[in-house]
């Protein structure tokens, strides 16, 4: 699917809300995209990870791995189709990522990570801190919609590709023009506001 088509889906799928939102970061934004509009609908979310599915069928994954919530459910599609494993990075109590549930990886085994939505990077950095002690070969990062316009992905030392990249206004609390104007503001997602 081509960006536009994809950015058509979105809309018709109710992905993207227009308003004033504070976002996991703690920036604002007039705009927030709501992953699960999109993972309600399974074969939707199959059509979609048989786009990143299919970059990855060439090499055998040891793992595809996801950060709870939304990229789990992600990593967990991608992974059925390329019949392989799914991991799970989840809060740990001291803070950023871990596998727990007693997950594994062995050494230079070959792993993809699937998120839904970036933004900072934050979850992903996460993801990839949670699995560095298990020295896995990381074949690349894949998530649905990159709101960073490409900025974010460059950051990452491996491939990191997006479905839908686009570039979404944010702002720090004390630069948003909708706090001056008086706009109220919501905290959707699953993460507190840093």
């Amino acid at each position: 699917m081509d960006s536009t088509v994809l950015l058509t889906l979105f809309q018709q799928l109710g992905v993207v809300s227009n308003g004033h939102f504070v976002l996991s970061s703690g920036r604002h934004s007039d705009e927030y995209w709501e992953k699960f509009r999109l993972l309600e609908w399974p074969r939707v979310t199959e059509q979609l990870c048989q786009q990143i599915a299919v970059r990855y069928r060439v090499g055998a994954l040891s793992a595809v791995i996801g950060p709870t919530t939304g990229g789990a459910l992600l990593a967990q599609e991608v992974a059925r189709q390329l019949d392989t494993r799914c991991l799970l990075a989840e809060p740990s109590s001291g803070g950023g990522r871990e596998l727990r549930r007693g997950f594994k990886l062995n050494a230079s085994a070959p792993v993809l990570i699937v998120d839904d939505v970036l933004t900072t990077g934050l979850s992903l950095r996460e993801t990839l801190s949670a699995i560095e002690p298990y020295q896995p070969d990381i074949a690349g990062i894949e998530v649905l919609i990159d709101r960073s316009g490409g900025t974010v992905p460059r950051q990452f030392s491996v491939p990191c590709h997006a479905l839908l990249s686009i570039t979404a206004q944010t702002y720090s609390p004390d630069d948003c023009p909708m706090c001056a104007a008086g706009v109220p503001s919501v905290k959707p997602g699953t993460r507190a506001a840093i």
